[in-house]
């Protein structure tokens, strides 16, 4: 529940107590845990509780006199809302005018005796660290200070360490041993010089040692870290989430354990002569807490092989789309007939589809909030439904629908933008534009090892066109079982250089959207398979995992080409093939209807 204005404006009070007292000029409160995750436990929503903005992405910054939080434009609408009434200034992340947080900073201690800014140095990575440091030398001489967690004083109700039990992953869904997955690790940190690595990223550990939790929301990991030495590895977790079933697990996997508090510990006693530290993702405090070993700044080799799904990997995804693509149609075909009845509003219907998920075998939890906006609400990228914010459905105008579920064989991410009834000629247009984007990605052929960044204008070239544009990225991955944002590579404008390769899960999720109007966004999650091998090497292309029909209501067909249209109509061939024999013959007429040939 977020705090109201005078909540935060005491816990603003309180803050600038200790910061007078510990001499300093500004706090920073980053959006991560100690882990660097996405999402992060309760312990560690230090954003959310001194600004009251709840957004998955962000940075609050406090002075003496001011408050401002910075955030990307999924959260530009959502964060005005939230802020109104505080203290807190919204800052545009990527927008011309709007200054950095180190510039901000320089600007409100001009005058300040105190030229220091603190951050909790376990929820800040090394890298970001470093660069912080330098940005505010340069913006005042300020220096920064990472020993305090200023929330420990202040935050008298803050929440424990999760101690939810672990669960071990079975090797029918996993598809590789942790002893195996470790042995390929130490062969990768060879290569790099290193004869260890800490590991500190949730799901990383998480796949490393196929184990799974529940200490963050809609992702099924636990908190813990791993250092992976030549011979042995260390697991530091609280003792209480571990079962004897899961201690004698990690002992026939070579794997030992320690508390999840002696971490620095296990650091000053590793005895080999180097130890991986990735400075993007181990936090400034672990990383300089170091012991007699020489430290190889590097990137962590773990989320490249997470990224590459194998063989059982593969089909668990495949099996997890079949039986989310039953509950997807059930959904559509009630929300047909329900909208018109009145009565249903955006969390209704987001919560009739995590109830027709949940009837579906090895259903786990949903994959993140689900997304249901409608008309206007569509228009906020990442805009979750609240008692507040709920709004009824009327049968006209469009619902956009963004949701996933977490099933024990797969991880499933798919927006639809459902036509309600009667809609505009703008809503049809910009609809046809974000299919046309939709399918030029999804039907794209490319060479192996392309970035993400080099296919990601084929989506956007349709509404280029049109000077319409939208300022997220186009896909990411999608873990199995796992965080349903997975890296490295992804799909976007700004330059991600990791290479496509076969094997890799990729999110296809072009969108335009209307402030105050209305929003659009069509997604499937692909995979990378081979395409062809000629003189000119090795190509590759997508093979769509989600199966859904993608709604044809709106479409203005003279936009479409004939390669559009054949696309489209392979795709819903596809889907009515793979899901009818799991549905009754209602279902499968329904189905047979919205996959129709255009």
């Amino acid at each position: 529940m977020r705090p109201d204005n005078k909540t935060i404006e005491t816990r603003l009070q309180q803050l600038r107590e200790e910061m007078r007292r510990e001499h300093l000029s500004a706090f920073i409160f980053p959006s991560a845990d100690p882990h660097m995750s996405e999402y992060v436990p309760e312990r560690w929503e230090g954003r959310k509780w001194i600004s009251g903005f709840d957004g998955s992405a962000g940075t609050a910054v406090v002075t003496l006199h001011g408050a401002a939080l910075w955030t990307d434009s999924r959260y530009f609408l959502a964060a005005e809302e939230q802020l109104d009434g505080t203290e807190f200034t919204l800052m545009r992340e990527r927008v011309e005018g709007t200054p950095s947080i180190a510039e901000w900073i320089g600007l409100q201690t001009e005058d300040a005796d105190d030229k220091e800014v603190g951050v909790d140095g376990m929820c800040i990575s090394l890298g970001e660290a470093e660069a912080l440091k330098d940005e505010l030398k340069h913006n005042g001489g300020i220096c920064l200070r990472t020993n305090l967690d200023i929330l420990s004083r202040i935050w008298t109700d803050r929440p424990s360490v999760p101690l939810n039990p672990v669960e071990i992953q079975p090797l029918e869904y996993a598809g590789e041993t942790a002893a195996d997955k470790l042995s390929r690790i130490r062969h990768e940190l060879l290569r790099k010089g290193a004869s260890g690595m800490l590991l500190t990223q949730l799901d990383d550990i998480a796949w490393t040692l196929n184990l799974r939790g529940t200490d963050v929301h809609c992702t099924p990991v636990f908190v813990a870290w791993l250092i992976i030495a030549e011979e042995t590895a260390v697991l530091y977790v609280k003792d209480d989430k571990l079962s004897v079933e899961v201690m004698a697990y990690l002992r026939e996997q070579g794997v030992m354990v320690d508390d999840y508090d002696n971490i620095i510990e296990g650091l000053n006693s590793y005895d080999a002569y180097t130890l991986l530290i990735d400075p993007a993702t181990v936090n400034c405090t672990l990383a300089k807490a170091r012991g007699n070993f020489n430290p190889v700044f590097a990137p962590s080799p773990v989320p490249a092989m997470k990224a590459v799904k194998n063989e059982t990997e593969r089909n668990g995804f495949r099996h997890a789309m079949e039986r989310d693509g039953v509950a997807m149609v059930r959904f559509l075909k009630w929300l047909e007939q329900a909208v018109p009845a009145g009565g249903e509003t955006e969390l209704s219907v987001s919560r009739k589809l995590e109830d027709l998920r949940r009837e579906q075998a090895l259903f786990r939890d949903i994959s993140f909030d689900t997304i249901a906006g409608y008309e206007a609400h569509g228009a906020i990228v990442h805009y979750e439904p609240t008692p507040e914010s709920d709004v009824a459905l009327r049968p006209e105008g469009l619902l956009l629908l963004d949701s996933g579920a977490q099933y024990q064989d797969g991880t499933t991410d798919i927006t639809r933008t459902i036509q309600l009834g009667p809609v505009t000629d703008l809503q049809r247009r910009v609809y046809t534009l974000v299919l046309k984007g939709h399918l030029a990605l999804q039907n794209l052929c490319f060479p192996r090892s392309a970035s993400g960044t080099q296919l990601d204008a084929v989506a956007r070239t349709a509404m280029w066109r049109e000077g319409m544009n939208f300022m997220h990225g186009t896909g990411h991955g999608v873990g199995s079982y796992l965080s349903v944002h997975e890296g490295p590579h992804q799909i976007r404008q700004e330059y991600r250089p990791a290479p496509m390769v076969e094997g890799m899960t990729v999110t296809d999720e072009p969108g335009l959207y209307l402030a105050g109007k209305f929003g659009v966004r069509i997604e499937n999650t692909l995979l990378v398979v081979p395409y062809v091998t000629t003189e000119f090497g090795r190509f590759l292309r997508f093979e769509p995992l989600t199966l859904c029909p993608i709604d044809t209501a709106p479409i203005i067909t003279s936009m479409l080409t004939d390669e559009e249209r054949q696309c489209l109509n392979a795709y819903h061939q596809m889907v009515y093939d793979r899901l009818s024999p799991m549905l009754d013959e209602e279902e499968k007429k329904w189905l047979e209807e919205k996959t129709k040939k255009i």
